[in-house]
């Protein structure tokens, strides 16, 4: 199969053989995103409508902390901040106290949209077509995916919904033989490694864990966060 600007990325993500390459996918789509809007883009019309109303999630906002350009992040919230009072505490007259509540609602909702979650969704999602499309068509591609390490279970999920939208009733249970081989692998290597890790502080396995060789039991509680939620812990 031939390169091309859509396989190159999904190339690059399935390289290396260490943890999810959908995370690696992921955390590419979100690196770059955040580089956008935290430069020239912050000042563009539609970039600062569409942040201005979907503003951004917990870990997003500490992701453009990291960017370390707080100018930008202080102007995009200043704008943010202007639209969230105008939408829940500008007071539209007195008859609206006697119609039904929608502060709280509106509240609630502000809370849950991101604009970097939307548009790496968004990325993801044209991503996974391109994958598929070498998973099925680019013999070379599998041997690359079977040698992951593993598939995070909420990327597993995800791959598990969209495979029967891209993939044929032949290729489609050759790939989730192929995904759920790999993932039920790497679990019960987890399983066993985290089990270790309990049975370490019995006292008859003092000092044990300390031994080269057990690098993975004692990583073991991070990778299963890790593997469990698709995101290593901070």
């Amino acid at each position: 199969m031939r390169e091309s600007i859509l396989t190159i990325p999904v190339h690059a993500v399935f390289e290396p053989s260490e943890g999810c390459p959908f995370c690696r996918m992921r955390d590419t789509v979100e690196k770059h995103i955040c580089e956008y809007i935290m430069g020239a883009a912050m000042m563009e019309s539609d970039v600062r409508i569409e942040t201005n109303a979907l503003g951004f999630c917990h870990r997003h906002f500490c992701d453009l902390l990291k960017e370390g350009n707080r100018l930008s992040l202080g102007l995009m919230l200043n704008t943010h901040l202007e639209s969230v009072r105008a939408d829940i505490f500008a007071k539209k007259g007195f008859f609206n106290v006697l119609k039904k509540d929608k502060r709280t609602e509106k509240a609630e909702k502000s809370g849950e949209t991101c604009f970097i979650c939307e548009k790496t969704n968004w990325g993801m999602n044209h991503m996974v077509k391109t994958f598929f499309v070498m998973f099925r068509d680019d013999p070379a591609f599998k041997p690359m995916f079977d040698k992951q390490e593993f598939i995070c279970m909420p990327h597993y999920a995800w791959l598990r919904a969209k495979a029967p939208d891209f993939l044929g009733k032949n290729e489609l249970p050759v790939f989730l033989n192929a995904l759920d081989e790999l993932v039920a692998a790497y679990a019960s290597k987890l399983n066993s490694d985290v089990g270790e890790f309990c049975d370490s502080f019995d006292y008859r396995n003092a000092g044990k864990l300390r031994s080269p060789e057990m690098e993975p039991v004692r990583t073991a509680v991070n990778r299963s966060i890790y593997f469990l939620t698709g995101r290593n812990p901070d």
